[in-house]
């Protein structure tokens, strides 16, 4: 049984200073020390039962909605800003029910619709997605997260820019569009089906951005 805890902050240890005199000075100034105004604090986006986040940095999402049925998909916005790899950490923020009421349970049935600005100044030739249990590492076949891997024939995979795709189930759960190209400044739209048959509390999806070769 997976037991969910929302993720911690790291603990910051202080030098422990003797005499009360330290600590009481410690105690005093703490509350004079100047905040950076410039610091951004971490966005998560809430929509259906889960959450997005962009906290493992290198894009930036604009927006979240929807419930994760066909009819009303998890839609997330991002902007990218460079052509490398980046990695959006999905966790349920609802309790865990397998083919449970969408939006009110995280049911291992996810319609996505990803919108993507390519604010990287490259034009992209082919768009890929991998999703991972583990960070930074392979999703192997039998954990039952996918791209709806059951499914030989899928009629929910789409995207605006590319007129194909290629699936890969082991060693990687990857989703490759291609034939096609996103210019700079354009937003391409990539909808498919995300299914995790035993689901867990977080999960990742890897993005990779593709530039011409050669």
């Amino acid at each position: 049984m997976r037991i969910y805890g929302p993720t911690g902050f790291s603990s910051t240890r202080f030098f422990s200073s003797p005499g009360r005199i330290c600590r009481a000075l410690l105690l005093a100034f703490s509350p004079l020390a100047p905040v950076d105004a410039s610091a951004d604090p971490q966005k998560v986006w809430a929509a259906g039962a889960y959450s997005f986040s962009d906290e493992l940095g290198g894009f930036r999402i604009t927006g979240a909605s929807g419930i994760g049925t066909k009819e009303n998909p998890l839609v997330i916005t991002e902007e990218l800003n460079s052509a490398t790899p980046v990695t959006l950490t999905i966790r349920t923020t609802k309790p865990i029910q397998p083919f449970g009421k969408a939006g009110e349970f995280a049911n291992g049935l996810m319609y996505m619709r990803i919108d993507v600005l390519n604010n990287s100044g490259q034009a992209w030739v082919e768009f890929q997605f991998e999703l991972q249990e583990v960070l930074d590492q392979p999703s192997v076949f039998g954990d039952g997260l996918s791209f709806d891997q059951r499914n030989k024939k899928p009629d929910n995979i789409w995207s605006s820019s590319f007129a194909d795709f290629d699936r890969d189930f082991e060693p990687y759960d990857q989703l490759l569009f291609r034939n096609g190209k996103i210019d700079p400044l354009k937003t391409a739209n990539f909808v498919f089906l995300i299914t995790d048959y035993t689901p867990r509390w977080t999960f990742y999806l890897v993005q990779d951005p593709r530039i011409p070769t050669g």
